[in-house]
C-alpha cells in the first residue's frame, strides 16, 4: 500500500510539472504521449484495472467517456461510453474473480490527474489531454507470455496489434 501511494504523489508530482510520464523505462515514446509503460521485448505486465461492484459509481456523465472498468457483477472487462457501458469480454464466455488478494482498503482523495490541474471525470488514474494519449503496456501473444494474468489486465498485444483484455477465463482481443 506504501507502494501506491508512493507512486501517486510521484505522479502527481509529474503531473504539476507537466511532464510526460514513463512507467517501467527511462523516457516516453513519441511527443504525443502523455503515460508510457515498459515496451521492451519481453514485457509481461500489464494494466490492471479496478474492479468495481456497482458500476453505477464508476461513472454517470459524459466527462467519463473512455473509462475502463472490471465489472464484479458479471466478471466483464468494460469500456464507457456515451452513458453505456460496453462490454469487452466475450459475451459467450462469462469471466470468473480468480483466488488473488483483494485490495480491501478504504478509497481516500480524488485519485491522480495528469495532463491537466483538474477534472470532472471521476477515476484512480485521470488522463486529460487534448492532443497526447496513453500507449498501453505492449505484450507479444499475452495468451502465452503472461503466466498468471488478472481479471481486468489490459495491454496490447504485438502479435495480434489489438487491444487485449482479461476477463478471468479468456483473453478478449478488440482491433
Amino acid at each position: 500500500m506504501k507502494t501506491l501511494y508512493i507512486t501517486c504523489a510521484l505522479l502527481f508530482l509529474f503531473n504539476i510539472a507537466s511532464a510526460q510520464v514513463a512507467i517501467g523505462k527511462t523516457t516516453v515514446n513519441g511527443s504525443s504521449t502523455l503515460l508510457d509503460f515498459d515496451d521492451s521485448t519481453g514485457n509481461t505486465s500489464g494494466i490492471i484495472l479496478p474492479a468495481i461492484a456497482d458500476r453505477s459509481t464508476a461513472a454517470s456523465t459524459a466527462d467519463n467517456n473512455g473509462t475502463f472498468i472490471f465489472d464484479k457483477s458479471d466478471n466483464k472487462v468494460k469500456m464507457y461510453e456515451n452513458n453505456i457501458w460496453t462490454s469487452l469480454s466475450d459475451d459467450a464466455g462469462d469471466g470468473t474473480l480468480v483466488a488473488n488478494q483483494n485490495n480491501t482498503s478504504s478509497e481516500t482523495g480524488n485519485g491522480v490527474i495528469i495532463g491537466a490541474s483538474s477534472s470532472n471525470a471521476k477515476g484512480i488514474l485521470i488522463l486529460e489531454s487534448a492532443t497526447k494519449a496513453m500507449i498501453l503496456p505492449r505484450i507479444h501473444q499475452p495468451e502465452l507470455n503472461v503466466k498468471s494474468p488478472y481479471p481486468g489486465m489490459m495491454c496490447y498485444d504485438t502479435e495480434s496489434m489489438s487491444l487485449a483484455v482479461y476477463d478471468g477465463v479468456r483473453w478478449n482481443y478488440w482491433k
